[in-house]
C-alpha cells in the first residue's frame, strides 16, 4: 500500500499519482487541493470560471476550464474526452452538481480513472431531502414535523426548502405570509430552533473508515446557513444517528449528515444529508481527519486504515467572504471575531505560504457584498423566523 504521508505520491512504476479535483471555486475545494498537494499528489483543478480561487494555489499543478456541471451533458462529454487523453488516477468531485453528474455517468467514466463516489441510486436518496427524511423516519431517526400542503400547517414559523441542494430556504411566519410566496416542489416543515451540528464520515462499501463531528459557532445566513466558524466536537448520540443512516444506505465515499439540536427538547433532528464533501472540510483536516487524502488512498488501493480519533475543541473560521458576511449581518459578533483573529488556537484558511487564494477571496467578497446590498438581501436573505409569532 502506498504510504499516505510520503513526500511524493507515485505508483508502482514511479509515476506521480494525479488527482483531478472539480469545482475549483469552492472554499472546500481549496482545502482539498492544499491537503493533496502537501501530501505529494499531482493536483489538477477544474472549473468553468478562469478566476476560481483554487487555480491560484501553489498546490494546484494544472488548471482546466470546463463546461459548468449544471450543463451535465456537455460537462460529462468534456470530462470523458479529457480522461481519455490524459492519465488521471483519481477523479474527485467536490460540488453537488459535479458529484451528481459524475455519479450518474460513473460507468461511462470508470474505464479511465478511479471515482470514489456513491452509486447514483443511493446518492439520490441522500440528495433528495424528501427521500432522505422518509428514509430516516423509517430508521427511527428524529426529523422535523413535515407538512404535505399549506392546509396541514398547525403552527408557525415554518421552513420551505428546495428538494435538492442546500441554501434554497424561505422562512414563513404566518398564513398571511404564505400568500406572498410562490413555491414549486418544495418541502414544508416546522422550524427547529437550536444549534447546528454535523456528522461526517468516509465509507468503503458500507464500512465506516473515518468519522468527524462539529458544532457551528457562527453561520451565514445568520438565521441558518453554512459555517463561518465552527468547532470540532464528539457526541455519542450524533454519531449513532449519523452512522445509522449512512450504514443503512450502504454508503460509499464521503458524506455529511446535518442535524440541529432542538432547543425545545434537546433532541437532534435531521436536516439533510450532504452526499459529497462539505464546506467546513478545513476543520476536519485541521482536527486530524484528512478526508481528501484518505479518499484518494482508498480509491487507489481499495481500502484505507480507519481514522476514528481526532482532536476536539479545534476552532476554525473562514474569514472571506463567510465570516465577513456574518459580521455585516450581525455586527455584535465583532468582539468574538476580533479575539479569534489573534488567538493562535483558532485556525483559518488564510495560509501565509499560499497567499494568493486569499487575495482572490477578498476580491470576490466585495462583489458578493455589493450584490447582496443591491438586492436588499444582506442580513436576512431567507427571511427571519419569528419564533413567538
Amino acid at each position: 500500500m502506498v504510504s499516505l504521508y510520503s513526500e511524493k505520491k507515485v505508483d508502482s512504476v514511479g509515476k506521480k499519482i494525479k488527482v483531478l479535483v472539480t469545482d475549483a471555486g469552492y472554499k472546500h475545494t481549496l482545502g482539498a487541493v492544499r491537503s493533496l498537494g502537501k501530501a505529494g499528489y499531482y493536483v489538477i483543478a477544474m472549473d468553468s470560471h478562469k478566476f476560481a480561487q483554487s487555480f491560484f494555489s501553489r498546490y494546484c499543478r494544472e488548471k482546466i476550464i470546463s463546461p459548468s456541471p449544471k450543463k451535465e451533458k456537455e460537462f460529462i462529454a468534456f470530462l470523458k474526452i479529457y480522461l481519455q487523453k490524459n492519465s488521471i488516477d483519481v477523479l474527485l468531485p467536490i460540488g453537488y452538481n459535479s458529484t451528481v453528474a459524475i455519479s450518474r455517468n460513473k460507468n461511462e467514466l470508470l474505464p479511465f480513472t478511479h471515482i470514489p463516489v456513491a452509486d447514483y441510486e443511493t446518492l439520490m436518496i441522500a440528495a433528495d431531502k424528501d427521500k432522505t427524511l422518509d428514509f430516516a423516519k423509517k430508521l427511527g431517526i428524529p426529523i422535523p414535523c413535515q407538512y404535505r400542503n399549506f392546509n396541514e400547517i398547525e403552527r408557525f414559523p415554518i421552513v420551505i426548502k428546495g428538494i435538492f441542494e442546500s441554501g434554497n430556504i424561505i422562512y414563513v411566519n404566518s398564513r398571511m405570509d404564505l400568500n406572498k410566496i410562490a413555491v414549486n416542489n418544495g418541502i414544508i416543515q416546522e422550524y427547529i430552533p437550536g444549534e447546528g451540528f454535523g456528522f461526517y464520515a468516509l465509507f468503503n462499501r458500507g464500512t465506516v473508515k473515518a468519522i468527524f463531528m462539529h458544532k457551528r459557532i457562527r453561520e451565514y445566513p445568520i438565521t441558518g446557513g453554512a459555517s463561518t466558524c465552527a468547532i470540532s466536537i464528539f457526541n455519542e448520540e450524533l454519531m449513532k444517528y449519523g452512522l445509522k443512516i449512512l450504514q443503512s444506505l450502504n454508503w460509499h465515499g464521503v458524506a455529511m449528515v446535518e442535524f440541529k439540536k432542538d432547543s425545545r427538547d434537546g433532541k437532534f433532528k435531521l436536516m439533510e444529508i450532504n452526499p459529497k464533501f462539505w464546506g467546513s472540510l478545513d476543520l476536519s483536516i485541521a482536527s486530524g481527519v484528512d478526508f481528501p487524502r484518505l479518499l484518494v488512498e482508498m480509491a487507489i488501493n481499495g481500502d484505507v486504515n480507519p481514522v476514528f480519533p481526532y482532536s476536539q475543541d479545534i476552532k476554525f473560521r473562514w474569514p472571506f467572504p463567510d465570516d465577513f458576511l456574518h459580521f455585516l449581518a450581525n455586527p455584535k459578533s465583532i468582539r468574538d471575531i476580533f479575539i479569534e483573529s489573534f488567538n493562535k488556537n483558532t485556525k483559518s484558511n488564510i495560509q501565509i505560504d499560499d497567499p494568493i487564494p486569499t487575495l482572490v477571496q477578498i476580491q470576490n467578497t466585495f462583489g458578493t457584498v455589493l450584490q447582496k446590498l443591491l438586492k436588499g438581501k444582506l442580513r436576512y436573505p431567507q427571511g427571519y423566523p419569528r419564533i413567538n409569532s
